[in-house]
């Protein structure tokens, strides 16, 4: 290694170290206190391959190295196939840093002399200012102190304010353990029921929650087809006897669930538990996103149209500009207008008018009786070509909404869980299911259901019974 740090190669080295994590420690360095500079945002959404970029770009060279090293003695990774990588850089800053020192008490010494050549003054009050300056000294530290406890006062400590027989997501995501506490959240998504075999070939039901509270969110999965209906979207509930595995809780049939009184969610950490079911949220038509309320995140797919410039606008309350950018997309129906903010403007580099396109994560926007996209932290746009027409089977896992008209389901296909709409008519006759009120309930018993179909994008437009995969 050169006298400098290369940013190229702690970036090499870096990524090195991230593939030797497995997935349970790669998350928790993720959660660790000196990776909190990182947005919460950021890190739902960074793979693994691009995270050495985002972490660096974040703290800088110097920083990330301190940071990482910090993050492998709280995992704790001491072995020799992550520190052989690491210890080569926290030398090299080591050595820097104490350079960096060497040098600024050199410079001090070379001005001190200067300084003492300026007036020669008597003991006594030498020893009459340094006595005023002690006293100086301590005032302003109690000073400081002073204001830093009335800004801590002034502000809204929502971590003194937690009760000790209740635990955060955050304090439960960092230990792992819940013990005997509780965790009381909001559920924000709620997946469709699926089902799974024991070793007796036995088949029982599962679905997932995600949960947040003021500090953060978790994904939550509920074993049994009872507390399906009980558990609903937009209600708070309190969860203790839980099992923690991986980051995900796990709620039994010993579990305790109960509902409770609302709690201060922030926005952001709601979004962050919808990504934990949907990263993706399922496709609608147009025309169905226009019903849902106000700031609900929907993904969308269609014909990119009169694409707008890039502008620069003053953001409400603040003093400084973000780039804007709006374009309509059509799928055939309806059409509407999609707005993106920010670094979400770089996401229509290489498309055209003309190309058909997947939006993801956008949020609704009412205003004035007409209904708009907003781009979030979570938006992204996916050239489909020309989204041609396939030929595939799929095993039907879910039933995610189901009426008189349409279903949307899960689907496993090409070893993925994707999202499909389908005609309600043309699944309740190839599956022999009367369409009815209770038309979802019997679909939910026979799943999974194996299937052949033609798909365009994420529509079926013909399906028959396959037989099992």
């Amino acid at each position: 290694m050169s006298d400098n740090i290369s940013g190229s190669e702690w970036r090499k080295a870096l990524t090195s170290i991230l593939e030797e994590l497995y997935e349970s420690e790669y998350k928790k360095m993720l959660f660790c206190p000196c990776f909190d500079k990182i947005p919460k945002s950021v890190k739902a959404v960074t793979s693994r391959e691009e995270m050495p970029q985002i972490i660096i770009q974040y703290f800088g060279v110097d920083e990330s190295i301190s940071a990482v090293a910090e993050a492998m003695d709280l995992i704790p990774r001491k072995d020799p196939a992550v520190q052989d990588l690491l210890r080569p850089f926290v030398d090299k800053l080591r050595k820097k840093r104490e350079e960096e020192n060497r040098e600024s008490m050199k410079e001090n010494r070379e001005i001190a002399p200067e300084n003492q050549r300026v007036t020669m003054t008597p003991l006594a009050e030498t020893k009459g200012k340094k006595r005023k300056h002690d006293s100086d000294s301590k005032s302003a530290d109690e000073e400081r102190e002073r204001k830093s406890n009335q800004l801590k006062s002034s502000q809204p400590d929502k971590e003194r304010k937690i009760p000790p027989w209740r635990k955060t997501i955050k304090d439960v995501l960092a230990s792992g353990d819940l013990g005997n506490a509780a965790i009381i959240g909001k559920v924000v998504q709620k997946s469709a029921l699926r089902t799974y075999e024991t070793q007796q070939k036995e088949k029982k039901f599962f679905f997932y929650l995600g949960v947040s509270d003021e500090t953060s969110c978790i994904k939550v999965m509920v074993y049994g087809k009872d507390r399906y209906q009980d558990i609903q979207e937009g209600r708070y509930y309190s969860f203790r006897n839980v099992i923690m595995e991986e980051n995900v809780m796990k709620v039994t049939k010993q579990s305790k669930v109960a509902r409770t009184s609302p709690i201060d969610v922030p926005e952001e950490l709601e979004l962050e538990a919808e990504m934990l079911i949907y990263p993706q949220k399922p496709v609608c038509s147009i025309t169905k996103a226009r019903e849902y309320a106000d700031k609900t995140v929907v993904s969308v797919e269609g014909t990119v149209t009169e694409i707008g410039h890039v502008e620069p606008i003053k953001v409400k309350n603040q003093r400084r500009k973000k780039d804007r950018q709006e374009f309509q997309l059509k799928d055939g129906k309806d059409s509407i207008r999609i707005t993106l903010w920010g670094k979400d403007t770089a996401q229509l580099g290489g498309i055209s008018d003309g190309d058909f396109v997947r939006v993801t994560n956008v949020k609704t926007s009412h205003y004035n009786k007409t209904v708009s996209l907003n781009s979030t932290d979570f938006t992204r746009i996916y050239k489909i070509q020309s989204a041609a027409m396939q030929n595939v089977t799929i095993e039907i896992i879910g039933i995610m909404n189901a009426n008189m008209m349409e279903t949307q389901l899960e689907a496993s296909f090409n070893d993925q869980v994707e999202t499909f709409v389908v005609s309600s008519e043309l699944l309740a006759k190839v599956f022999d299911v009367r369409l009815d009120s209770d038309f979802e309930d019997k679909l939910i018993e026979k799943i999974p259901l194996s299937a052949n179909v033609e798909i365009k994008g994420s529509t079926i437009n013909a399906i028959t019974a396959a037989k099992e995969i």
